[in-house]
């Protein structure tokens, strides 16, 4: 086991949930020693496993959804990504990742974790800015995992034209010399809606109107966003579930925010989806909302039986050929 990772702590989630932090290499943007967290339940039972990538302003607490992948025989496994969530310094200014590959050095830590635990299949399950990190992460590590679900990635910036090409171009500037200052925010009607469905986690790690979006890590995002546009070669399955429609991220109807994705463009995802790979799935969730896990039933559980039904056939087909 990597002497970069602590032993087993007790969790926020409780009794049945374990962290262990990951200590990283120095990076720019924060001061001191960064870490990533890696959470799992206490206890394993399988020989598979999924590990979790969460998404922007985001952490692992969604412990209902993971117990449906433990019922479907999968132990699962969480990354609170650096400058995240339970990774989070007293001086460090939360989610300033210049370059989302710096993300590579924690997705390794873990994977030799859950393999020291026993695992010898992975499933890499990502959402939103996750599920970018997922797919631009397997094409640089072909034959590390064995299958990849998708939660509403975010494969392309949400915005018109003026956004999507003036304004990353100003922010690739920005990034060159002032990486740390804010270019945007997220928009809150649909953090609060989410609050207000009884969704329970750490404001302080999870805020409704969400982190800054600072120029460093908008331009790294828009790089790996162009290289799902010229194509990636990732060599594994890949399942991208999403809503069927998206709604207004700056003023959604109460109709949109319980059954529609109010954050990103589910068309994106579907037009980039064949980009990806050889062998991608799409399955659009009708009533899911931007994290599908979170959805309102019977969206969620149509996404959480989609994805670990997918998955277990994917595995056993590995294990087949």
């Amino acid at each position: 086991m990597s002497t970069r990772l602590s032993p087993p702590a007790p969790d926020v989630l409780g009794e049945r949930w374990v962290q262990r932090r990951i200590a990283l290499r120095p990076s720019p943007g924060y001061d001191g020693q960064p870490e990533a967290v890696l959470v799992h339940r206490r206890e394993t039972t399988s020989r598979q496993a999924v590990l979790y990538l969460h998404g922007f302003t985001d952490y692992f607490f969604q412990a209902a959804h993971a117990e449906r992948w433990v019922a479907g025989g999968l132990d699962f496994y969480a990354l609170d990504l650096r400058m995240n969530g339970r990774a989070l310094g007293e001086r460090t200014r939360p989610g300033d990742v210049r370059d989302l590959r710096d993300h590579d050095e924690e997705i390794a830590v873990a994977l030799d974790a859950i393999r020291a635990d026993g695992h010898d299949q992975v499933v890499l399950l990502g959402h939103s800015t996750g599920g970018l990190i997922a797919v631009g992460w397997a094409d640089r590590h072909p034959g590390q995992v064995d299958a990849i679900v998708l939660n509403s990635p975010w494969l392309e910036h949400n915005g018109p034209w003026a956004e999507r090409v003036l304004l990353t171009r100003l922010i690739r500037l920005l990034a060159r010399w002032l990486p740390s200052v804010v270019v945007s925010h997220l928009d809150e009607p649909y953090g609060r809606w989410l609050r207000e469905q009884g969704w329970d986690y750490d404001l302080a790690w999870k805020p409704v109107e969400g982190f800054p979006m600072r120029a460093g890590t908008a331009a790294s995002v828009r790089r790996e966003h162009a290289r799902v546009a010229r194509g990636l070669a990732v060599d594994v399955p890949v399942l991208l579930c999403c809503s069927t429609r998206s709604g207004s991220p700056s003023s959604p109807s109460e109709e949109e925010l319980r059954s529609a994705d109010c954050v990103l463009d589910v068309r994106h995802m579907v037009d980039r989806a064949p980009r990806l790979g050889p062998d991608v799935s799409v399955v659009q969730v009708d009533g899911g909302v931007h994290d599908l896990a979170l959805s309102p039933e019977p969206a969620r559980a149509t996404y959480e039986r989609t994805a670990v039904e997918w998955a277990t056939a994917q595995l056993a087909a590995a294990r087949d050929r």
